[in-house]
């Protein structure tokens, strides 16, 4: 069964490892499905049913995205508080309908990883600073497993590092 990578990238033009990530999943069409949220809404406007039949056709999910400001793209919550209805993603007997589908993280940041420690600049971990997307998919009871992350994206990595990890991002949803 193919994957479902769901980007939430509000530049993705202006983009370096976003923009390398989906170049390397596009390789393998029989793998991947790219659904790019603001392209698809550049209104915002979501399409609530059609985007809870695409998510439960699959049983594997990626949202992809850079990680600024400390959380994700408004897009990114306006798409889980307008999806994730009740009744449908929880709540009753017909809701949970993303239930045991495994769900997890492809997550770009622009600063460097030490920063992301509690000694770091920033005292607290990539992990906890995520812990609400943890929460919201245990919620769900879908299989949360967690993030894969390229950190320093502002200091100007070299092609080689950036081609490493589409390589690493690659594997990391293989293995899911």
């Amino acid at each position: 069964m193919k994957t479902l990578v769901i980007v939430i990238h509000p530049n993705l033009e202006g983009s370096v490892i976003n923009k390398r990530w989906i170049e390397e999943l596009k390789k393998y069409p029989e793998a991947y499905t790219i659904h790019d949220l603001y392209s698809k809404y550049p209104d915002e406007k979501i399409d609530v049913e059609k985007e809870q039949e695409l998510v439960a056709a699959y049983d594997k999910i990626i949202f992809q995205f850079p990680f600024y400001w400390f959380n994700c793209p408004p897009l990114f919550k306006k798409w889980l508080d307008e999806v994730l209805t009740y009744g449908w993603a929880y709540g009753s007997n017909s809701g949970y309908k993303l239930a045991g589908k495994k769900i997890a993280l492809g997550i770009s940041a622009g600063i460097n990883e030490e920063d992301y420690t509690t000694a770091g600049r920033y005292k607290y971990t990539l992990a906890q600073l995520t812990a609400p997307f943890e929460v919201t998919f245990d919620y769900i009871r879908a299989d949360y497993k967690s993030f894969f992350a390229f950190y320093g994206v502002e200091y100007n990595p070299d092609t080689e590092t950036i081609a490493e990890s589409a390589r690493g991002y690659l594997s990391f949803i293989a293995a899911l």
